[in-house]
């Protein structure tokens, strides 16, 4: 199974629109979106959501997310993996690093 994709509300929709443009096989979803997080829901409960659905998450939250993520593991939880890009990443280098990933790894 390929890596399946979560963004974080924070970045730009442009982002999820670039790769569903230029990779349309890659399943990815935004915080906001049908079947993901609703805007506005607390990072622990994105972790847990990440962590049911297979799902990679791509955040820019370097302020509170480490800190979930930290007390997600130690509660015994775990999580797929997680990206976190920074806030000035020209938008296509990023849709290409998001296929990179995608393309050489297995969710397994």
């Amino acid at each position: 199974m390929k890596l399946r994709f979560l963004l974080d509300e924070n970045l730009p929709l442009r982002l999820k629109t670039a790769i569903q443009r230029r990779y349309p096989m890659i399943d990815v979803l935004r915080v906001g979106d049908e079947g993901a997080p609703a805007f506005g829901d607390p990072d622990p409960d994105i972790l847990r959501y990440m962590e049911s659905t297979k799902r990679v998450l791509v955040t820019d939250n370097h302020q509170s997310m480490p800190a979930h993520i930290t007390r997600h593991l130690a509660a015994g939880r775990h999580h797929w993996c997680i990206f976190e890009v920074h806030k000035n990443t020209p938008l296509q280098p990023l849709v290409e690093e998001i296929y990179l990933y995608w393309f050489a790894s297995e969710a397994d």
